[in-house]
């Protein structure tokens, strides 16, 4: 069977992948959640004309000439309003936010006023009209749209949402990804190692991975090499109704690659389980009823990298996220062989060299090292048949961080 194209995977996982519902949601609880719906606003605000300063609220043509002085009589304040209207050479002292008092159509700012004896005020610069004041509706007004369907909630957002008085928000629900490790060698971080064991690790960058994109992630923890027990996990994953199953290790086909065969024995359809890329040759595709099944390698790097590959998008696509991989111009920082018929993706430190981007390799590739993959913030992206360069050769990378 042919390898098949990384970008051919892609789409194919990608095709048809979707909003997986909505739900309204308390506005405290919906930070970095996606908008199902348009949001209008509920209210105008400012809700009144308003001082953007502290000083003194006039009637324009009071203070336009000067010496000009004035009789204070009131106080408006934010949620303590004036209830009188001001007449001729009358002010009220304001602060930030109060509202202005009727008859008024400037703010004198209180560095530009002197008080006097008597309740009088003396106008130091004249007042120009509507100076400091924020008309009524300045942000928004009653109705008007405010934030698209699809826009992320961030904190501007949010508060946007907020300040136009709603106290829900319609948003995509956030889909479910069930996580499998298998393998009679692993163990839980924490535990006493025996002679043929070694600690699960993958399940919990894959997890993070998902989780940034927008995922709930339910860990069915690890399964050994029991094509019952691996049926039982996938059984808990679609009774909790899952949305991506992401198994780890046993995807390929040897003897002990078990989960093609236990996720087959459940009705999956596969659709693909090998990719012309490196690392990450041996990664399952195929579909349970509604629940897509994504089988990585068990090798740590490769089920790492081919989660930003293929688990980001796809993840940010059932939660209706905005999604770009971070792909960059850069030159090599050292010579690089010839490729071969693979897509490889070389671990690599990135750092700014004067106006470019340098993309230094690590020398060692072994899909088993994490330490380089924890020191790189980038993968250099080499086509198939590339030939072999030298440093300083262009190159495109995709940035992890």
């Amino acid at each position: 069977m042919a390898l098949l194209p990384v970008a051919d995977a892609l789409a194919r996982l990608l095709d048809g992948a979707g909003p997986r519902g909505a739900e309204n949601v308390p506005i405290p609880q919906a930070a970095d959640r996606v908008l199902a719906e348009p949001i209008r606003a509920l209210r105008t605000q400012p809700p009144f004309d308003a001082s953007a300063m502290d000083g003194y609220a006039v009637r324009w043509k009071d203070a336009a000439a000067l010496p000009a002085r004035l009789r204070v009589v009131g106080t408006s304040a934010a949620g303590h309003g004036f209830r009188g209207t001001l007449g001729e050479g009358e002010t009220v002292r304001i602060f930030t936010g109060a509202p202005l008092p009727a008859g008024a159509d400037s703010i004198v700012i209180q560095e530009d006023a002197r008080v006097l004896a008597d309740g009088l005020v003396e106008i130091a610069e004249a007042a120009q009209r509507a100076r400091h004041v924020r008309k009524a509706g300045l942000d928004f007004r009653d109705g008007d749209l405010l934030l698209e369907a699809g826009r992320v909630l961030d904190p501007a957002a949010l508060s946007l949402a907020a300040a136009a008085n709603h106290a829900s928000l319609p948003v995509h629900r956030r889909p479910l990804v069930a996580i499998i490790a298998t393998g009679d060698e692993l163990l839980a971080p924490g535990s006493v190692v025996g002679p043929d064991q070694i600690i699960a690790s993958n399940g919990y960058g894959v997890a993070a991975i998902a989780a940034g994109c927008g995922a709930r992630v339910l860990d069915l923890g690890i399964v050994p090499d029991r094509v019952d027990a691996i049926e039982a996990a996938v059984e808990r994953a679609a009774a909790a109704g899952a949305d991506l199953l992401v198994t780890l290790g046993g995807a390929s086909v040897g003897d002990h690659d078990l989960v093609q065969q236990a996720l087959a024995a459940r009705g999956m359809s596969l659709d693909f389980w090998r990719i012309a890329m490196r690392p990450g040759k041996p990664l399952m595709f195929g579909r349970l009823g509604d629940m897509r099944c994504l089988g990585l390698p068990g090798n740590p790097v490769s089920s790492l990298v081919c989660s930003h590959l293929f688990v980001k998008p796809l993840v940010s696509a059932l939660a209706g996220r905005p999604f770009e991989a971070d792909m960059r111009d850069a030159v090599l920082g050292a010579a690089m062989g010839a490729n071969d018929t693979r897509q490889d993706y070389v671990r690599a430190r990135v750092a700014r060299d004067g106006e470019r981007l340098l993309a230094t390799p690590f020398p060692t590739q072994d899909s088993s090292m994490l330490t380089t993959l924890a020191e790189a913030n980038g993968l250099i992206v080499r086509a198939p048949f590339a030939p072999a360069v030298d440093a300083g050769a262009p190159c495109r990378v995709l940035m992890l961080r």
